[in-house]
């Protein structure tokens, strides 16, 4: 499957999250740990099967619960930490993903 922008721009925001994450807990240098790759390509797969694609809105707003309950724990935290350091590392991406919780929440397919 060929992802559009929309969910291009999601995995981007992710990974610039768990670059974040991974610097200040794990690996100083910038680069990311076996664990944060895992979390990086998990994430980055559950955004590829999105049943909703590029009419979704953020993954806390979705009807959809696709995430493994620990790596929806770890996901969370990263979000947590990394979120407010987005808008000053990454302003726009930041925005962009603001924005993006404002989306109508899409109706369940399941």
């Amino acid at each position: 499957m060929n992802p559009g922008p929309r969910v291009k721009r999601e995995i981007r925001t992710i990974e610039k999250m768990i670059v974040i994450w991974c610097r200040d807990w794990h690996h100083a240098d910038g680069t990311l740990c076996h664990e944060c790759e895992d979390l990086l390509s998990y994430a980055t797969e559950r955004l590829l099967r999105c049943p909703f694609q590029e009419s979704k809105t953020t993954c806390a707003k979705c009807p959809v619960h696709c995430y493994k309950k620990s790596m929806k724990e770890k996901i969370r935290a990263v979000m947590r930490h990394s979120g407010p350091k987005m808008i000053r590392l990454h302003p726009l991406m930041a925005l962009r993903h603001a924005f993006d919780r404002l989306r109508k929440t899409p109706e369940s397919e399941c």
